[in-house]
């Protein structure tokens, strides 16, 4: 009997070796503060330094227009322009207690934060979520109350470098790692965030950056310009008066036009141009989503200038370089897709169908989700193993992080 006690010890101390063993943080990660007083519902928020050489002061809009505000701007130490080296990562309430064993981390997208992306979006008021009303709960407590171990990720520029943001991606993957001690985490990328989930996956990098670390098991994008988009450029005269400060408009977006014409006044605004102009660059991550679809569903000739607005020149309020120079200036779409996701992740495309957002001028010339046509966030070109595919026709595009239908179908696909 002693031979046989022995040989069940070593069989078990062999099977308990096998398991997956507990990663490192990174040396070059630092925590820099937590913070256990977090709005929203979430459990704690940590900010963190990756102190890797190659991030660098991304450019801020000078008027102030793309600086960090609420209860992020104290978790970033009270600095309104941070330096992109740093990152937040958001604990939802189960984080460790969840009975899924794989853990998920929910990428926000453009001019966004994990608060209003993820879990109040009615934070920014009527409108903020696409509709006049809005919940205070989203896709965070939809999945924390189903027993999913949810992380998200706020970066320090709204529309900062997605090549940067994905290794920040990875960074927080590798940290999720080291606190649960499971091997691979699932993907959630909305909107720009497709960008920095998906060039993390395909190792798809700066030339100072990590290849992607084989731990990932899953990446679900929602309403992913995975075949990129060109609403501003086929849009510009209305996508400009919510942009330009001398016809009132104040979003931090950028635009097709260096110069435009407001209220009889010819002004110049290079900060706000989707390539580098005039010493600014303060929007890298929007020229990087990019593509053109004109060959497909045309250009809205309805707009002003809308032929310069496109194809570049003079018109006779504006002026710019028109979609081709800015994807020239460095679009990812076609690398991306070039580079592929390995078969190892399994795809899930989710698309809007409701081309309906409330405050701005909707993308009419095919089906959409009001800024995202469907066929580019259903694009799976490059995906090398695709579980699935869906589309909400009762959301638009910032409906879906909290639509009831959109979540479901999230659930399920994590499940």
């Amino acid at each position: 009997m002693g031979w046989l006690l022995a040989a069940v010890l070593a069989l078990t101390g062999a099977l308990v070796q096998a398991g997956p063993a507990a990663a490192a943080v990174p040396s070059y990660l630092t925590m820099e503060a937590s913070y256990g007083s977090v709005a929203n519902g979430w459990d704690h928020v940590e900010r963190y330094l990756d102190s890797t050489s190659g991030f660098h002061q991304e450019q801020y809009p000078p008027d102030g227009r793309g600086d960090q505000d609420g209860q992020r701007l104290t978790f970033f130490g009270g600095v309104k322009q941070p330096f992109s080296g740093r990152f937040l990562l958001y604990s939802a309430p189960g984080w460790n207690t969840g009975s899924h064993q794989v853990p998920v981390l929910l990428v926000h997208g453009a001019n966004d934060n994990p608060d209003r992306a993820w879990a109040n979006p009615g934070e920014s008021g009527g409108y903020g979520c696409g509709t006049a009303s809005c919940p205070s709960t989203g896709l965070m407590q939809y999945l924390s109350g189903r027993g999913y171990r949810v992380f998200a990720i706020g970066f320090a520029h709204k529309q900062g470098d997605n090549l940067m943001q994905a290794q920040e991606v990875g960074d927080a993957v590798a940290l999720i790692k080291a606190k649960l001690g499971v091997p691979k985490v699932d993907l959630v990328g909305w909107s720009k965030g497709e960008m920095s989930t998906r060039a993390y996956v395909s190792s798809v990098k700066p030339g100072w950056g990590r290849s992607y670390a084989g731990d990932v098991r899953k990446l679900i994008t929602l309403g992913g310009p995975n075949g990129g988009y060109d609403y501003p450029f086929a849009h510009g005269w209305a996508h400009d008066f919510s942009i330009w400060p001398e016809c009132g408009g104040a979003v931090n977006a950028p635009s097709p036009h260096l110069h435009m014409t407001c209220y009889g006044t010819y002004t110049a605004h290079p900060e706000f141009s989707f390539t580098p102009s005039g010493g600014y660059d303060d929007y890298p991550g929007q020229r990087q989503m990019l593509a053109r679809w004109d060959s497909v569903f045309g250009v809205d000739q309805t707009q002003q200038d809308w032929y310069t607005t496109y194809y570049g020149g003079q018109g006779y309020y504006t002026d710019g370089g028109g979609i081709q120079a800015a994807i020239d200036a460095g679009s990812l779409v076609a690398p991306l897709q070039k580079a592929g996701v390995p078969s190892t992740v399994t795809g899930y495309l989710l698309a809007g169908g409701t081309p309906n957002i409330l405050g701005i001028f909707n993308e009419n010339r095919g089906p959409s989700d009001g800024v995202v046509f469907e066929a580019s966030a259903l694009d799976t070109t490059g995906f090398g193993t695709v579980g699935g595919t869906a589309l909400v026709a009762t959301a638009n595009h910032l409906e879906l992080g909290w639509d009831g239908a959109a979540s479901a179908q999230v659930a399920g696909w994590l499940n």
